[in-house]
């Protein structure tokens, strides 16, 4: 039986999914293992092959590895080469700070210190045309000095190459002939478009990357062979799509934001079979808790953000900037918080009470675990509250400490703060419920949308255990928990369609535009595009083509994006003014009747339409009930509370509270609400209309 396998690696556990050709589903989970992932993936695949015989025809990963690099600032020595008087373009940025008023910030040092960014003679004007010729004697003593000082990478920015690349081309030329083995990104194929600052950090990211994402790529494909399996290697791309592992290695900034992308995608088919138009997609795992949006069930993407902002909150927003490291590249807008399972609990000087952004991880991970934590986390404060098994987790596979976890958060924690142990707990539960709360209020009220008209698919190992706490703060009435919430990221990077996406700048005044020069180069992008997924593998005519425009007011910094039709005539460009202004008005709340609108950039992404995975019935068999006493804050205080599995949920609405254990996850039903399972195997939780 052929067979497709999903790989998620997380900063705590390695969540693997093997779905067959017949639609049988096999999961596992295991500890990651931060010195070198491949093991944990070579440990789970091997323990999911003894346990079935399959041939796997592919293999989908989602992975912190870029994300993670970029954090920890370890990724490779990289130079940058760019015109001179440019040189500090990094450092300067959008003049955007995140906290304006807060004298003890500082701005993130750039990723390629000042010594390692070099500059060369050169000058374009905005149009391409040659100002200044490329003085070739300056790019030979740029690259030389550069290597002189052990860059591992090379990223090429200059001036205006979005509309000539030939002073680009010619310089990666000579670098390529000084140093044949380097690495080079240059903007003009990494980002060919308008803003400097933008195309210079997104392809110093690009280069900063390459070495890093190449060496891991390659591991996973030795661990992979190690256990036999010799398939194809897609990777989840920050966008939704997959990409080929080779394409991955080229361009690793479509895949900085993998792992949160694909629970988005699962909870977007999962509302569909649900017929469930709007949702909040809820993923807490072990490190972070994450939150987007599917509105009209359409995934909400960003066409920018930033890498490594530290202050809390990593979201999108073209107000609050200047954190992180910009990264211009499409992406499924999520908001993400430092708050996981393995969020470290610390009463500080002040006897505040401190939950995240900080992570045990995997190495030592949680107190209860035994592997040799010392510092209490969230996953301790849960045990200790009664909502996690005290004996073992993983089904049976990873012993629990109850007693290590108890003395450890009394001294660390209770007695710091004059409280007892389960009051103390419930308070470190409700903070990392405050967070979650936060992530989601940054997609839906911060943005003029209303949780309330909402559902929320809770998933990840953590998201079933909050999500009723965190829906009830936000009014939100329907909880839907899928069948292995746990592993639910990794059965979403086998939904997920291979997908590609390419732009460029075209800067003209919508009046002065031509519907053959709009139509010449969107076939020139479309051409881009499909020669790339036929490259991967896959047939030209299975290519599915989407084109969109961005254009602003004459004068304006940012822009908004339209969809396009093909082909180009005259009455689509007759209409982009009136749309743009629509547009405008809706997101604005005004529009500039009279202003000229200028277009700026265009962009096609292709995709390659895949069927959606199918599931054989999964339902467990329902097991005799058990019960432990659980904690519901001062309201309910201690209650015996139901222990069951899924199996035992009925079709009919069983009261809370109850505990819901499984292999990959545990779902808490709170008092005040229901639960009952639909023909899916989900569970469907909601709130009584008096609670």
């Amino acid at each position: 039986m052929e067979a497709r396998l999903g790989i998620d690696i997380g900063g705590t556990f390695t969540d693997l999914v093997l779905v067959g050709s017949d639609g049988s589903v096999s999961t596992h989970k295991i500890p990651s293992t931060p010195d070198d992932f491949g093991r944990a993936i070579e440990s789970g695949v091997r323990h999911l092959m003894q346990r079935h015989e399959v041939r796997i025809r592919d293999v989908v990963h989602g992975t912190t590895v870029c994300s993670n690099a970029i954090l920890e600032g370890k990724g490779a020595r990289t130079g940058l080469i760019t015109t001179r008087g440019f040189r500090d373009a990094l450092e300067i940025g959008r003049m955007r700070y995140p906290r304006l008023y807060d004298l003890t910030w500082s701005k993130p040092p750039p990723l390629v210190p000042r010594r390692r960014r070099r500059e060369v003679t050169e000058r374009l004007d905005r149009d391409g045309k040659v100002v200044e010729p490329l003085d070739e004697a300056s790019v030979v003593s740029a690259v030389r000095g550069l290597l002189s000082d052990g860059i591992e990478s090379l990223a090429i920015c200059l001036l205006h190459s979005y509309a000539n690349a030939d002073h680009e081309r010619r310089v990666r030329e000579i670098a390529e002939g000084l140093a044949p083995e380097l690495p080079i990104s240059i903007s003009s194929e990494v980002l060919p478009e308008i803003g400097e600052y933008e195309r210079t950090s997104t392809t110093v990211i690009n280069a900063y990357l390459q070495p890093v994402v190449g060496g891991y790529l390659a591991n996973l494909a030795r661990s992979l062979g190690a256990v036999n399996v010799d398939a194809p290697v897609y990777v989840m791309q920050s966008n939704g799509g997959v990409m080929a592992a080779s394409a991955a290695s080229a361009r690793p900034i479509h895949i900085v934001e993998s792992g949160p992308a694909a629970g988005v995608i699962a909870a977007q088919h999962l509302a569909h079979a649900c017929e469930l138009r709007d949702v909040i997609a809820l993923d807490m795992g072990g490190t972070t808790a994450k939150a987007s949006i599917v509105e009209s069930g359409q995934l909400q993407r960003a066409s920018e953000f930033e890498v490594a902002g530290g202050a809390g909150l990593n979201i999108g927003n073209r107000l609050n900037t200047g954190a992180g490291y910009k990264l211009r590249v499409p992406a499924i807008d999520v908001a993400e918080v430092g708050a996981g399972g393995g969020s470290l609990v610390v009463v500080d000087a002040a006897r505040a009470l401190h939950v995240g952004p900080e992570s045990a991880g995997a190495v030592p991970g949680p107190v209860c675990y035994a592997r040799g934590g010392e510092q209490p986390t969230l996953t301790d404060a849960n045990l200790l509250l009664g909502y996690l098994n005290p004996s073992a987790l993983l089904g049976g596979s990873l012993p629990i400490d109850y007693a290590r976890a108890e003395s450890a958060f009394r001294q660390r924690v209770a007695e710091p703060l004059g409280l007892d142990v389960r009051h103390a707990a419930f308070g470190v539960h409700q903070i990392a419920v405050a967070n979650m709360v936060r992530a989601v209020k940054a997609i839906s009220s911060e943005r003029g949308r209303d949780p309330r008209r909402f559902a929320c698919i809770a998933y990840g190992g953590n998201g079933p255990l909050h999500a009723t706490s965190a829906a009830a703060e936000l009014g939100i009435g329907l909880v839907v928990v899928p069948p292995s919430p746990g592993v639910f990221s990794a059965f979403g990077l086998l939904t997920a369609e291979p997908a590609v996406h390419a732009a460029r700048a075209l800067l003209c005044l919508t009046q002065t535009l031509t519907p053959a020069a709009l139509e010449g180069a969107y076939n020139a992008l479309e051409r881009e595009v499909t020669e790339s997924l036929v490259a991967q593998g896959h047939a030209p005519s299975a290519v599915e083509l989407e084109r969109t425009i961005d254009v602003h007011y004459a004068g304006q910094s940012f822009e908004l994006s339209l969809t396009m039709a093909a082909p180009v005539d005259v009455a689509a460009i007759s209409a982009i003014a009136e749309r743009f202004a629509i547009e405008h008005e809706r997101t604005y709340g005004h529009r500039a009747a009279d202003d000229p609108v200028e277009v700026v950039h265009i962009r096609v992404q292709g995709r390659i339409p895949s069927q959606p995975v199918s599931r054989g019935a999964q339902l467990a068999q329902a097991a005799r009930e058990s019960s432990r006493e659980a904690f519901f804050g001062p309201l309910h205080g201690l209650v015996e509370t139901a222990v069951i599995e899924r199996g035992n949920v009925a079709a009919s609405p069983r009261a809370g509270p109850l505990i819901i254990e499984e292999y990959d996850a545990t779902t808490i039903v709170s008092p005040g609400w229901s639960v009952r399972r639909d023909e899916h195997d989900n569970l469907m939780i909601e709130r009584s209309p008096t609670a």
